[in-house]
């Protein structure tokens, strides 16, 4: 159970029941428990959220690819929320049970430019200040774009988002648990 108590979602009114709409037409009909804290708490915020995940979406960088890094962040944060939902996610865009596994670890999956952004994302987690030169250099070589860092830079900032709220609230996670 989640610490934070929130209304039934069915008797969400206003701000709150506006944003339930958005995130039932891209949910498929559903509110995850995230979404549904959120929403009660702080609909502008969600909403900010979601128009933001939409930036995301009509981006470049792959579904596969936007999952990957989640599913990073979400392991290096310690959210077991997010990681059940980005596996979940991961499987739903086509990444196998082995990728999916190894990004969890932080391994390599056999793919060279998943895992040129494995490394890029777990550096950036793991360390502070100005990445090198030669991490720079490899997530270019690795055929990342400029634009695509600066997306990168969001996916990474929106899923650090969501794991400091899950962590503060200890979601109740409504997603396939993660073995």
């Amino acid at each position: 159970m989640s610490r934070i108590t929130i209304p039934t979602i069915e008797t969400a009114t206003g701000a709150t029941a506006d944003v339930y709409t958005q995130v039932r037409n891209v949910a498929g009909g559903s509110v995850p428990n995230l979404f549904a804290a959120l929403g009660y708490l702080a609909p502008s915020q969600l909403a900010a959220v979601l128009n933001a995940e939409g930036a995301v979406g009509a981006g470049t960088l792959s579904k596969q690819d936007v999952e990957t890094i989640k599913l990073l962040v979400s392991v290096e944060s310690g959210c077991d929320y997010c990681v059940a939902a980005h596996n979940m996610l991961g499987k739903l865009v086509g990444l196998s049970a082995d990728a999916l596994g190894a990004i969890r670890k932080g391994q390599p999956t056999g793919d060279a430019t998943r895992d040129a952004l494995i490394r890029f994302v777990l550096n950036l987690q793991r360390t502070s200040g100005t990445i090198s030169d030669t991490e720079f250099a490899a997530i270019r070589v690795a055929g990342y774009t400029d634009a695509q860092l600066a997306e990168i830079s969001l996916v990474i900032a929106l899923t650090i988002f969501t794991n400091t709220f899950n962590r503060i609230n200890d979601t109740a996670v409504d997603f396939p648990p993660v073995k």
